[in-house]
């Protein structure tokens, strides 16, 4: 029954990659910025919800406050570092390296405040229980899979039915339509980055309460959303969706064949094996030239 164990314990890995693979692909896809403090994003919210749960005000605060930090923190990102550099007509890699500097910076205050080892929170929801013969699961696996369902529909719904979603969909291919119908594209595009990074409060929150967390976990978060979001197809969130459940499972059913200390070579093995075999991702479209 090994093999149903690490099904079931690689659902719930993908469904973490998947929503923060998604977040990445939204703000990419509407902004065309590189935001590689995306994984930061995700260090910040998980470690603001330990400190207000350990501080004994209880896990709904946490979870709210670590919404809004992650929020607050992919505006600010938007707003005070990219615009800037926006404005004076940076390059692409100048947009990287300062997205990759402010993760360096959070990661190194993070980890002068909390320390840079593993902290651990104790829940019920962390521990396993036997549903069948030697399979055993615990309560986390099913939140994770149900948020990644439920914060995927609603997402789908604001993209498709609401004016604004519709708007930052067409973002990236016409800056100046969106003007031309009233709306401000700078504003849209901090819309994407509240709504990218609040996609990282269910995998952050989980992580803190199942596998613990680390200041360098950010790195870790980041080229697994990069990688899902390439595997799925640059700017399609169902791609990145699939994809994250996908190295999620490749991952946790690479342990019948290699130690753990392959699992992550697996993941960019795949990752590998598509941008030769289909550079434009699973669910991508091929640029015309």
């Amino acid at each position: 029954m090994l093999w149903l164990q690490l099904t079931l314990t690689g659902l719930q890995t993908g469904a973490l990659y998947a929503l923060t693979a998604v977040g990445f692909s939204l703000i990419f896809g509407a902004t065309r910025v590189f935001h590689f403090a995306h994984g930061a994003a995700f260090v910040l919210a998980a470690y603001v919800f330990y400190w207000v749960d350990t501080a004994g005000l209880g896990m709904i605060p946490g979870i709210v406050l670590a919404a809004l930090a992650a929020m607050a923190f992919g505006v600010a990102m938007d707003r005070l570092v990219y615009a800037p550099i926006q404005r004076h007509e940076g390059s692409f890699f100048t947009v990287f390296v300062a997205s990759f500097g402010v993760g360096i910076a959070v990661q190194n205050i993070v980890g002068m405040v909390f320390g840079r080892g593993f902290v651990t929170m104790n829940s019920t929801l962390s521990r396993s229980r036997e549903i069948v013969d030697g399979v055993y699961v615990a309560p986390l696996a099913w939140i994770a899979i149900a948020c990644a369902a439920v914060f995927f529909a609603l997402l789908q719904f604001f993209l498709r039915r609401t004016h604004t979603g519709m708007a930052l969909r067409a973002l990236a291919d016409s800056p100046e339509l969106i003007r031309v119908y009233g709306l401000d594209p700078r504003r849209l595009s901090s819309y994407a980055f509240a709504l990218g990074s609040v996609l990282v409060v269910p995998g952050a929150v989980i992580t803190a309460l199942g596998s613990g967390l680390n200041p360098a976990l950010g790195h870790h978060v980041m080229l697994i959303s990069l990688a899902a979001t390439i595997v799925g197809g640059i700017g399609s969130i169902g791609g990145a969706l699939v994809a994250g459940f996908v190295l999620g499972l490749a991952e946790n059913l690479a342990l019948i064949f290699f130690q753990s200390q392959w699992t992550e070579a697996v993941t960019f093995a795949i990752l590998f094996l598509v941008i030769l075999l289909r550079p434009s991702g699973l669910f991508g479209r091929a640029a015309a030239h």
